[in-house]
């Protein structure tokens, strides 16, 4: 199930050129994936309510789309600082551990 639309991520890219659809369609879908993944399939379609996730969720992976695009290479030559309440803090708002 696809959670985000094409629209919605090119609004927050700030892109209104058709050039880069592919491109951002290949980053929502690892962005849901890597949320799946993160968030257990089974915890993130509990979350889910009426089809849609929680705006928390939603946003995370949008901040991860932006991030892609963005940074297109695996390094930076620039200085880099970590943003407080980004991808992990919206992640781990929905992320339950089970202590074994």
């Amino acid at each position: 199930m696809a959670y985000l639309t094409l629209e919605q991520a090119k609004q927050h890219l700030l892109v209104d050129s058709k050039s880069d659809d592919s491109y951002i369609e290949g980053l929502m879908a690892v962005a849901e994936d890597s949320v799946k993944q993160h968030l257990d399939v089974a915890a993130l379609e509990e979350l889910e309510t009426g089809g849609k996730l929680p705006p928390a969720i939603v946003h995370a992976m949008l901040l991860m789309i932006g991030n892609f695009y963005a940074n297109r290479e695996p390094i930076s030559f620039t200085t880099v600082a970590k943003l407080p309440l980004s991808y992990e803090y919206l992640i781990g708002l929905y992320k339950h551990y089970e202590i074994k």
